[in-house]
């Protein structure tokens, strides 16, 4: 049984520093942000962005997408269970580069695409730091992995 608690603690294990605290400030808000604005402006940026894009039922799969990057925007903000919140924002931005930038790279060439990609690629980058790395010292993760050790 000891080694399912240990498996079970790792996911709060973390960096001793505080280097991935303005990681998760930058991809939790702006997770945060954008799943928000997905409910505000739904024509724009949710159901008409889904259904621009060619998914089927567009208003499922925006609101789906916007709940999920609300909620693991939040839990990377505070640091609780950030490698798990992680890895539902990495299927987001793959689905997203296959959805909407590969088309540019097949269509218009490398360099529309790179620098339609920058951010993006940005974003899956800071997400993969906090799937290997954790969520740094001043975070819940941190304080639950510590209090555990006691």
């Amino acid at each position: 049984m000891k080694t399912n608690k240990g498996s079970i603690m790792n996911i709060f294990r973390t960096q001793k520093d505080n280097s991935a605290l303005l990681v998760r400030l930058t991809v939790g808000l702006i997770f945060l942000t954008e799943g928000v604005q997905k409910y505000l402006f739904p024509e724009l940026l949710g159901t008409g962005r889904f259904s621009t894009i060619g998914f089927s039922n567009p208003a499922f799969w925006a609101y789906f997408t916007a709940t999920f990057e609300i909620i693991c925007g939040a839990l990377i903000i505070i640091g609780l269970t950030t490698r798990i919140a992680s890895v539902p924002l990495i299927i987001i931005m793959i689905t997203a580069f296959i959805s909407t930038k590969l088309p540019i790279v097949l269509h218009k060439g490398f360099w529309p695409w790179a620098h339609e990609y920058r951010t993006d690629f940005a974003m899956t980058m800071l997400l993969l730091y906090l799937l290997i790395y954790g969520s740094g010292n001043s975070s819940l993760d941190s304080k639950i992995h510590e209090a555990r050790k006691l």
